[in-house]
């Protein structure tokens, strides 16, 4: 009962969290960005998915939060926030309002509760998602994970070598 109402809380907060592409300043669409970020690590969390929470948050939450703020803080948008912005027409933006509330409530109509799908309570208590991923990923997909894993070493080795300056003698 209580992870339906946890659910249900981090679900209507999730929603709310629009406010990210309303707000005037930057600073606030970020820290709206945060609030939402952690709700859907929470909406992982009860979907029993431990490890996609952790990294919700951690890369998210942690890293590309931090680059945004650098950003924001880097660019001057004093003269972008006096400025008054065209918003067009109303009543447009009423009917595009108007379709996705209805396209909203399209899908919570074709939503169903229950348990659906393959995973049933004796597999998910038998073993957690982190340790059928770590399985997945290093015993089934070994090789395709370190071709990865040696393609992002080459990109970061060219991101180097292209940053670097030269230097002459």
């Amino acid at each position: 009962m209580a992870t339906g109402i946890f659910f249900y809380l981090a679900a209507a907060i999730t929603i709310l969290s629009v406010l990210v592409i309303t707000r005037r300043n930057p600073v606030h669409s970020v820290i709206t960005m945060v609030l939402l970020f952690f709700h859907i690590a929470g909406l992982y969390l009860t979907l029993n998915a431990e490890f996609l929470a952790a990294v919700q948050v951690i890369v998210y939450a942690g890293a590309i939060l931090v680059l945004f703020l650098f950003v924001i803080l880097l660019l001057n948008l004093k003269e972008e926030l006096l400025e008054r912005r065209y918003v067009g027409p109303w009543p447009l933006q009423l009917a595009a309002a108007v379709g996705l509330f209805f396209m909203f409530f399209l899908s919570l109509k074709a939503f169903k509760l229950g348990p659906q799908g393959a995973f049933t309570d004796e597999v998910i208590k038998a073993q957690t998602n982190t340790k059928v991923l770590g399985k997945f990923l290093y015993m089934e997909y070994l090789y395709p994970f370190e071709v990865v894993s040696i393609v992002l070493l080459v990109a970061i080795i060219g991101a180097i070598v292209l940053a670097k300056k030269r230097v002459r003698n």
